[in-house]
């Protein structure tokens, strides 16, 4: 999944070694707990080599897991889940999103009734161990993280200018061969539409286009309104990083400043981190 990603070219990655990458297949299911076991692990062999963890992009979901870590929950039923797709293929998930709003009434009303993935996994737990997520949740405990964090955000400071530059990301994408890529994935993997993989922005549109349930011509009209809501969602997570340090991203791509000021930030970190260590 190199084109939907936007995942660094082999020239970029030869540059600049990234870790975490290519580590399942589409067919696979990851998590933001088993990414803040793997993270960890290869942080730990980054400072073994006395070297600084620079962790870049992602969903601010996984950066939260990191930082404050998960409720210990129950793990995946994969028979169980498959059934609640049953369930949802033939009530729709509305109907499970109801189910689970009278045995967790505190995390349905947080979800909407067409999220699939969330409900999900609200309706596993709370079958499996018959308590509500939300009380595990509740129950969570943040254990400390072994390091000091440096955040930097690049932010658009205006909206217009987010929109722009989402749409043409997904026209780019798209010129790229995101069609063709999801068609060969189809052909290699035993792939679904309820799989984490395929739902994930622009590759769902891109398969309800190959189903027939989108038309060709509004491929790129509901990808670009789907990657501007997940947009949205980020920037409210970000927004709950107080000790977050914000540069504008249109002055950080034309002003060679910006990334001056943004050594200077890190310089300023590794001293002051060097100075508590004494």
């Amino acid at each position: 999944m190199d084109i939907g990603t936007a995942k660094p070219d082999r020239e970029t990655l030869t540059r600049f070694p990234h870790h975490l990458i290519d580590l399942i297949t589409p067919e696979e299911r990851y998590s933001a707990a088993r990414f803040r076991s793997d993270a960890l692990r290869v942080m730990a062999e980054i400072t073994a080599r006395s070297r600084v963890p620079l962790l870049v992009g992602g969903t601010m979901l996984y950066f939260k897991a990191l930082i404050e870590g998960l409720a210990d929950l129950p793990e995946a039923d994969p028979e169980l889940r498959a059934a609640i797709d049953a369930q949802a293929t033939e009530r729709g998930w509305p109907a499970l999103h109801a189910e689970l709003a009278r045995g967790d009434p505190d995390t349905a009303a947080r979800l909407a009734p067409t999220d699939s993935q969330r409900i999900q996994r609200a309706l596993e737990v709370l079958r499996l161990t018959g308590r509500p997520l939300s009380s595990f949740l509740q129950r969570q405990e943040a254990p400390a993280l072994p390091y000091r964090l440096l955040t930097i955000a690049l932010v658009a400071p205006q909206r217009q200018r987010l929109h722009e530059r989402i749409a043409e990301r997904f026209h780019a994408m798209l010129a790229a061969g995101l069609v063709g890529e999801v068609e060969a994935l189809r052909a290699r993997y035993r792939l679904s539409g309820e799989l984490p993989s395929m739902r994930c922005v622009g590759y769902r549109q891109v398969w309800e286009m190959l189903e027939g349930r989108l038309p060709r011509g509004e491929l790129a009209e509901r990808g670009i309104f789907a990657t501007r809501q997940f947009a949205k969602r980020q920037l409210t997570w970000l927004r709950a990083l107080r000790e977050a340090g914000t540069i504008d991203l249109e002055s950080a791509l034309a002003e060679p400043a910006a990334a001056a000021r943004i050594e200077l930030a890190i310089a300023a970190h590794l001293e002051h981190t060097l100075r508590q260590n004494e």
